[in-house]
């Protein structure tokens, strides 16, 4: 199809344009170099975003008679749309490489217009917006839990709009007390719209204000303020969420005009409890563990039926077992993480965030792979811009053996949550796991660049690499996660393996011993002393942990890290692999 046969004229996406009759592109009404061959593959993808594009499909459109080597010209014109758009393979805004199989294009994509000339054209609709943190008006810092716990409140219900991309909670408080362009942040966050607002608590009262400003021309679409009585807080939120929807134009479902609409009273005690919950859960630190889960209880104390409180206890619980935080043990975590989700599911059936916690504890704790299966679909049909599902649910497609697919969603939630810190560093394990290294340590690298000292960053670096065979850089990224965060099994582990792998087996060997001392706290540490053993090489005395460590239900993603490949053509690995109830390779 030649440029000046295309029925649609111009489409936009992001702060960019793109003329398909004329073959130019503009970025904030400026010409954007690119070439026709590129240009007529971008076409292409902006014709069906969101959708694999195969590489079968544009050699026969693109290149269908070609005498030269089409990978060379498909991964050239690639690259020159890349560099014409600010983009990168790495950590795509808008087009994603898939593997092996084609592309696809991530943003959102909107019909400028369709007959008219660029003078007339269509209001452009709303697909993608970012809820700023909203301004305690209070004059109480004390109270910006409070605000805080507005603005987390309103993204979760918009969220659920499955036609809307909703940027989750971590990324837009990145933003509280900055003073920035609103056109400078939507970029930086690629979304058309953004609300910002205040809330104001005197009292009993509550005001929440609120306005929808679309970027791109800088124009004010809405603003209201609604008051009300604490106890009507959650009906407030409903107000302002359904009115946001109708302005953005969002077609929404039956389960979507319910649940945008549903509201409780809820005891004021109760709700701040809960709001203060949130706010330490969010810090994601052992510390903000521990209060949260005094939190909870304390708001469950005052209203039992209460479901939002028991999923954050759930929560919570779930992540205090995990190796990152180290709370709890996992013996102990898992009851009373499922106890509480199981609650809140009783209560509230249609809870996503729920059913995701309930999915992560049964991957985590219980190798129940089909049943977490159906929980992590559920919390994404129920929420799907909840990004810590899809991170989650990677993991949980890492572990069934379905990597590239693992790879697609976990950029899902970063698409959802491009600031978070927690789904950067996941990234970078999905990728290593993946065995893509490069990848990996420029995604790590990315990561350290949000935040120089947040210790798994640091520890993702490390391992990756250790498989690059960069041991030295290795040791050190494990030991300046050690020294940021502290001792934990996952991190000693590493650097036991680094260590063993560049032949250094007194310090190996030391950090062993200081693994089994560990062992009457937490069992399931046997999988990492495994880790350490395999550095060694010593598979005899790996295969002698891991199934030490069965009984545990350690945690099994530690078995697809590229550590244990030496292992997986061996028959007690593989029988092992069949106990847990994963896919061996064969």
């Amino acid at each position: 199809m030649r440029q000046a046969d295309y029925p649609i004229r111009r489409l936009r996406f992001g702060v960019f344009e793109a003329d398909l009759r004329t073959g130019r592109v503009m970025k904030n009404g400026r010409r954007v170099r690119l070439q026709e061959q590129p240009f007529r593959l971008l076409a292409m993808l902006l014709e069906e975003p969101r959708q694999l594009v195969t590489r079968e499909t544009l050699r026969a459109r693109l290149w269908p008679r070609t005498t030269v080597d089409f990978d060379q010209g498909l991964n050239k014109a690639i690259s020159k749309i890349r560099d014409a758009l600010g983009d990168s393979a790495e950590s795509p805004r808008f087009i994603e490489t898939v593997a092996r199989r084609g592309y696809r294009f991530l943003g959102d994509v909107t019909v400028v217009d369709n007959k008219q000339s660029p003078s007339g054209a269509v209001e452009a609709s709303i697909r993608s917006l970012a809820v700023l943190p909203l301004e305690n008006l209070s004059g109480d810092a004390s109270q910006d839990y409070f605000a805080d716990g507005m603005t987390e409140e309103l993204i979760a219900r918009l969220g659920q709009i499955g036609a809307l991309r909703v940027i989750s909670r971590t990324s837009v408080m990145t933003y509280k007390n900055t003073h920035r362009p609103l056109a400078e942040i939507a970029g930086e966050l690629n979304v058309d719209a953004v609300v910002e607002g205040s809330v104001l608590r005197s009292g009993d009262q509550v005001r929440i204000t609120a306005q929808l400003i679309q970027v791109h021309d800088d124009r004010h679409i809405w603003a209201e303020s609604y008051i009300g009585d604490v106890r009507e807080t959650l009906a407030l939120q409903s107000r302002v969420a359904v009115a946001i929807a109708g302005q953005v134009r969002a077609t929404l479902n039956g389960q979507e005009q319910a649940t945008l609409a549903a509201s409780r009273a809820v005891d004021p005690d109760a709700f701040e409890a809960y709001l203060k919950g949130r706010y330490f859960l969010n810090k994601r630190t052992g510390d903000g563990l521990r209060t949260a889960i005094s939190y909870f209880d304390h708001a469950i104390e005052m209203d039992d039926t209460y479901a939002e409180a028991w999923s954050g206890l759930a929560d919570s619980y779930t992540l205090s077992g995990d190796w990152k935080y180290g709370v709890l043990s996992r013996h102990d975590a898992f009851p009373k993480a499922r106890a509480a989700v199981t609650k809140a599911l009783a209560l509230n059936d249609n809870l996503g965030e729920a059913h995701a916690s309930l999915a992560f504890a049964l991957d985590l704790y219980s190798w129940d792979w089909d049943a977490a299966e159906r929980e992590y679909k559920r919390a994404i049909a129920l929420n799907p811009g909840y990004a810590t599902a899809h991170q989650w649910y990677a993991w949980h497609l890492i572990m069934t053996g379905r990597t590239a697919e693992a790879i697609v969603e976990i950029k899902r939630a970063e698409n959802i949550d491009p600031l978070s810190l927690i789904i950067s560093a996941d990234v970078a394990d999905t990728l290593c796991v993946a065995h893509l290294y490069d990848e990996a340590i420029r995604q790590s690298q990315k990561t350290l660049e949000l935040d120089p000292n947040f210790a798994v960053g640091h520890y993702e670096l490390g391992q990756v690499l250790a498989q690059k065979h960069r041991h030295d850089e290795a040791i050190a990224a494990f030991r300046r996660a050690i020294q940021l965060s502290g001792h934990s099994a996952a991190f000693d582990s590493n650097l036991a393996y680094v260590h063993g792998i560049s032949g250094h087996t007194a310090e190996a060997m030391k950090i062993v011993e200081d693994l089994r001392t560990r062992l009457d706290r937490d069992p399931s540490i046997g999988a990492d002393i495994a880790l350490a053993y395999m550095g060694l090489g010593d598979h005899d005395a790996a295969m002698i942990w891991l199934n030490e460590a069965y009984d545990t239900r350690f945690k099994a993603s530690i078995l697809r890290r590229p550590a244990f490949d030496p292992l997986r053509l061996d028959v007690r690995f593989k029988d092992l692999m069949h106990r847990i109830g994963l896919p061996v390779e064969n």
